[in-house]
């Protein structure tokens, strides 16, 4: 049987009617859908160079630049051109959804068989399915569609990836995790509303970009409600004009307890790659203006090794009294074969129990200061 695909304008001129009675358009659409079915009727997979501007071909100083290049080339849409784009994405999903319904089949196994570019149907691309063609092909119309709405709508991570500028992360991986978010964001979109896409989108955005700094920029993971109030510390920090503020002024500023406040101090580290570039030179990295020291066969050296859990805890220690270390080590066993009582370590002293108890509380006061803490603060997070 002839397939016929029909262009998008036509689809339109369908889509456009029904779009009159927002309320009953899906029930009205999968009518639709059946008589393009019987019909054999394909939808148009367009050819992305249609909403691409003809441009001169620049040679860009870095990756960043030249996709924002290639992103100032796109076409944005307007208001109008949204909504039928929206009103298309939704109708081929319905059909998707629809035929796989009908053959068994999920959208978990169009995840695992189907790979390539929906552009492979006007000899654009290249495309593996080991699903049915009529499930490849619904799969390609719908994709292409999907496509196209976030192509021409990234230009809002490059908008929006401005506000994360100040932090550790790279520029190229925040852009990647934001497109993506798009895909989601389209996913979700629903033109009945009447808003634009980029006012729901934004919303995706932002998620994307605080999830990816919340789990993927610090060495050790840190909860988020940590990260939360770091970011209400810092705010606070800056109101005050002093990066040295106490605990209790920053507490007071930010209106958050102080121990969450000295937690959110303590816990928050960022971490950033030796590859990275600096100043945004391309060609110098964090690992050449560390670099190896004359002898040296690389850039490792043992000075910048963690200090050993026994070594740190012993230079701790070393900063206590005689009294206070003794008593600690007895009562948590440390350089000792076993951990022992109040009343042992009383008993060994010649002292009241009362007494150990209470050299023992201001010996372990004195290890919470921040300067003996850092001793022994890798090891407690």
């Amino acid at each position: 049987m002839a397939r016929k695909v029909l262009s998008h304008s036509e689809l339109d001129g369908y889509l456009d009617e029904l779009s009159t009675a927002p309320d009953t358009f899906q029930r009205k659409a999968l009518e639709l859908i059946d008589q393009f079915d019987r019909k054999a009727i394909y939808l148009e997979i367009t050819d992305p160079a249609r909403w691409h501007k003809d441009g001169k071909p620049v040679t860009p100083a870095s990756i960043e630049n030249q996709l924002r290049a290639d992103i100032d080339n796109i076409v944005i849409l307007d208001r109008e051109e949204e909504a039928r784009l929206a009103r298309r994405i939704e109708f081929a999903r319905l059909r998707l959804e629809k035929l796989l319904s009908e053959t068994g089949l999920t959208m978990e196994d169009l995840e695992h068989g189907v790979a390539g570019s929906p552009q492979s149907f006007i000899g654009q691309g290249e495309l593996t399915c080991s699903l049915p063609p009529k499930v490849c092909r619904r799969w390609a119309e719908l994709h292409a569609l999907r496509t196209e709405m976030v192509e021409r709508n990234l230009y809002l991570v490059l908008i929006n990836v401005e506000r994360y500028a100040h932090t550790t992360a790279g520029r190229p991986d925040l852009i990647q995790e934001g497109a993506t978010a798009l895909y989601r964001a389209v996913d979700g979109f629903d033109w009945r509303r009447g808003l634009l896409f980029r006012t729901y989108a934004v919303h995706w955005l932002n998620q994307a970009f605080r999830a990816y700094l919340y789990n993927f920029t610090n060495t050790v993971r840190v909860p988020v409600y940590l990260q939360k109030a770091m970011k209400h510390v810092n705010q606070a920090i800056e109101r005050l004009g002093d990066p040295n503020a106490s605990v209790e002024r920053i507490a007071q500023e930010s209106q958050l307890g102080e121990n969450l406040v000295e937690m959110a101090l303590s816990n928050v580290r960022s971490s950033r790659s030796l590859d990275a570039p600096i100043g945004g030179d391309e060609g110098t990295t964090l690992r050449d203006l560390i670099g190896p020291r004359v002898g040296e066969e690389g850039p490792y050296s043992t000075d910048l090794e963690d200090h050993t859990l026994q070594g740190s805890l012993h230079e701790a220690m070393d900063r206590l009294s005689n009294r206070e270390r003794l008593i600690l080590s007895l009562r948590f066993g440390i350089g000792t074969d076993h951990e022992h009582t109040l009343s042992e370590v009383a008993e060994k002293l010649g002292v009241s129990l009362e007494r150990v108890r209470q050299i023992q509380v201001r010996a372990l006061g004195k290890l919470r200061t921040p300067k003996l803490r850092k001793e022994v603060d890798p090891f407690l997070n």
